[in-house]
């Protein structure tokens, strides 16, 4: 599984002539030459534990006390960042850029399967071979306090959900069946999504991206009528009282 967000891939001349010559060296588009990568990556933090790729939440769990952190779990055995090139896939104990030996806990509250703490940061499970629900993925059932609504250009918060709308869409956001983001991709045109937030109880967050027309998630899911209801109602009504339309 490849975890990088964009390459810029610097191709140089006298690579591409050793590649020609068969000196038996690696495609520039793809590893190593002579023990230097030839494209410059931008890393997204993660880090991979028993197969679960976790991603860092900095923004909705930036609050988070050490006092959250639980019992060790593992801990990061290779670092990515100025190590790995293009044709890297990630495998357990590997991350993006905690030094190896960093020690990787669970978080007080929720299964380590869904979060986990390390150097002082949350990560997330951005997936896991074994998780055929939202909620087999994140472990956010009956924890969903409120939803609301962010500007699609910079994050900022516009206002939340109704309780009434909000528990819709905390009722039905477990039982998602998982499809992947390239199914998704693949079945739908490309559309603007509908930022959101949700609020945990314990105080934490996370974005998700929603598409209106394909009535589905980023994170790999389709939504159900009644969820799409609530969020293009909602979105119509918070944007409404704040000026915005």
């Amino acid at each position: 599984m490849k975890v990088m967000t964009r390459l810029i891939v610097l191709v140089f001349s006298l690579a591409a002539m050793l590649s020609a010559s068969g000196c038996g060296l690696k495609d520039p588009l793809g590893g190593m030459i002579g023990g230097k990568c030839l494209a410059e990556i931008e890393w997204v933090d993660f880090l991979m534990l028993n197969d679960v790729m976790y991603t860092a939440n900095a923004e909705g769990t930036k609050d988070v006390s050490q006092s959250k952190q639980g019992e060790k779990v593992g801990e990061v055995s290779y670092m990515a960042n100025d190590h790995a090139c293009t044709d890297y896939k990630s495998k357990n104990g590997d991350s993006a850029f905690l030094p190896i030996g960093t020690e990787i806990y669970a978080m007080s509250g929720y299964k380590p399967s869904y979060r986990v703490m390390a150097s002082g940061k949350v990560y997330e499970a951005d997936s896991n071979p074994n998780a055929k629900t939202l909620g087999d993925l994140w472990d956010i059932d009956g924890k969903i306090a409120r939803v609301s609504l962010e500007s699609g250009m910079d994050g900022s918060p516009i206002g939340d959900f109704t309780p009434e709308a909000s528990a819709v869409f905390a009722r039905d956001l477990p039982q998602l069946k998982l499809v992947g983001s390239d199914t998704i991709y693949k079945d739908n045109k490309p559309e603007y999504g509908i930022f959101l937030r949700v609020h945990l109880q314990d105080g934490t967050s996370f974005r998700m991206v929603f598409h209106e027309k394909a009535n589905a998630f980023t994170a790999g899911a389709y939504g159900t009528e009644a969820m799409k209801t609530v969020i293009v109602n909602e979105r119509t009504r918070i944007k409404k009282a704040a000026g915005l339309i």
